[in-house]
């Protein structure tokens, strides 16, 4: 009986980690190189506060801001400033996800 209880409490919890949405698609940064700024874009599925992070090819943080969503598409305008040249990952992050991608800055 136990066993037949803790299996269906697992297939329950399985079940339910697959159902969930994710709540930040569809990333995007255009124009991908660039020279003096760039355009991230995203969907929400709900409203919520995200972080921004842009990380060097040896992890260091050289930037980091949080933006308030809102449901549906949502676009960040990123400024080079005094970044050089050369290729970043930048992450978006909220309560339930993160999702990395990277861009070249000319």
């Amino acid at each position: 009986m136990i066993k037949k209880l803790l299996f269906t409490l697992l297939l329950f919890v399985s079940l339910l980690g697959f159902s969930q949405e994710k709540t930040i698609e569809d990333i995007s940064t255009a124009p991908n190189p660039f020279t003096i700024s760039t355009n991230i874009t995203f969907y929400t599925a709900t409203k919520s506060t995200i972080t921004l992070k842009v990380k060097n090819v040896l992890g260091k943080t050289v930037f980091k801001k949080e933006y308030e969503t809102k449901i549906g598409k949502n676009a960040i305008v990123f400024y080079k400033n005094d970044l050089a040249a050369g290729m970043y990952i930048y992450s978006i992050q909220n309560e339930e996800s993160i999702t990395s991608k990277r861009f070249v800055i000319q």
